[in-house]
């Protein structure tokens, strides 16, 4: 009996190492594609579609959106309340130096961002803002005394913010506060403002004393006006009646006292008691 004879089954080959980086490379591939379809606009801001340097106008919520991996960018523009200072050097109405710390609080119209970006750039608080800001002070500041910009600051800083707003809006930008955080003027300016409020208060001094003392010499017046009145109303009431009632009185009190006996010696006046009007015989 013949034994019978069979193929035996050769083992698999091993995936060849040149297939298995090319899948490596397809999936990592695949993956930085995925990675790069999307972008995520941040909350307080709204995003603009670049392609190939190019600017789109849709404007993009804050979230995730998809785009053209390598070829798209999404670029964000920061619509919340932003702030910046500027420094400005100008002249007042009387010819004095003043130097003005200005605060802008300012924002981008969502709806205009793409305008805002496409026609100045990112840029726009040193190429827009900050020179509008200096123009507009020193213009403000030439109609105003140097006394006056610190009496009427609100005004002043009102009507910078009036004139700032204006030329803002032209560029979409939004003005939400404006603050004139500190005046700055020469050494000379501050020492006669010092003088003259001293003087200003010794002249007030003075008035007071003045007034305080007219009004005490009103009142020593009325005082002696109101004694000889008092007088007056008192020499009035006394009549002959009166006259003799406080001499009975008198005599009535001399009477209680005397023992009944005359003195033996007199010196001096002796007041006359007349018995018979107080006894009635």
């Amino acid at each position: 009996m013949e034994q019978g004879t069979g193929t035996a089954k050769k083992p698999k080959a091993n995936m060849p190492i040149g297939k298995m980086l090319s899948t490596a490379v397809v999936v990592v591939v695949l993956l930085v594609i995925g990675v790069n379809s999307y972008a995520q606009v941040e909350y307080g801001h709204v995003g603009l579609y670049k392609t190939f340097g190019k600017l789109n106008s849709n404007i993009l919520t804050p979230g995730m959106h998809l785009r053209i991996p390598f070829i798209q960018t999404v670029i964000q523009v920061n619509t919340q309340v932003t702030k910046t200072e500027t420094d400005t050097t100008a002249s007042s109405k009387d010819l004095q130096p003043v130097s003005t710390h200005v605060s802008v609080n300012y924002s981008v119209n969502k709806e205009s961002a793409y305008n805002l970006m496409n026609n100045i750039g990112g840029n726009y608080d040193s190429v827009i803002i900050n020179p509008a800001v200096q123009e507009i002070v020193k213009e403000v500041t030439a109609r105003y005394q140097a006394e006056d910009l610190i009496a009427k600051r609100d005004v002043v800083a009102g009507e910078i913010s009036e004139h700032l707003t204006a030329r803002l809006a032209k560029y979409d930008l939004i003005v939400n506060e404006i603050n004139i955080v500190n005046f700055k003027f020469s050494e000379a300016f501050n020492q006669s403002i010092e003088a003259k409020q001293v003087a200003q208060q010794q002249a007030l001094k003075a008035s007071n004393d003045l007034k305080r003392i007219e009004i005490e010499a009103k009142q020593k017046i009325a005082q002696a006006q109101a004694e000889a009145e008092s007088l007056k109303l008192k020499k009035q009431e006394v009549t002959p009646e009166l006259v003799q009632l406080k001499q009975i009185e008198v005599q009535e009190k001399a009477l209680e006292k005397w023992d009944g006996k005359l003195p033996q010696v007199t010196g001096g006046a002796t007041p006359f008691i007349d018995i018979q009007s107080l006894t009635g015989q």
